[in-house]
């Protein structure tokens, strides 16, 4: 029988996913989710490595949402365009406000 890869607190008797001996694996590793604001939001992912590469891209429209993991291959993301991103460490907007100009 296969473990659940996201179980609730109450079945991880107290820890979360961010604690070492819960699991080491790190695709339990942080999320994003990335909703857009505006039609052409580009979240792109980036590797880890010698070299950070391309590693993914997606284009988003207003409203939808991407839900993203930073992951031992994944570094770093970039997004363009008017998005709210949330993380575990809070809440931020990208892109320009409609009255912003330059």
């Amino acid at each position: 029988m296969n473990k659940d890869p996201f179980p609730d607190d109450l079945a991880l008797g107290g820890k979360t996913m961010r604690d070492k001996d819960y699991c080491d694996c790190s695709v339990l590793s942080d999320f994003v989710v990335v909703k857009a604001q505006e039609n052409g939001v580009s979240v792109i992912g980036l590797t880890r490595g010698q070299e950070t590469r391309f590693a993914h891209s997606e284009k988003l429209d207003a409203g939808e949402v991407w839900i993203a993991q930073f992951t031992e291959f994944t570094s770093a993301m970039k997004i363009r365009g008017r998005a709210t991103i949330m993380t575990a460490h809070g809440t931020l907007e990208s892109g320009r406000s409609n009255n912003e100009t330059g």
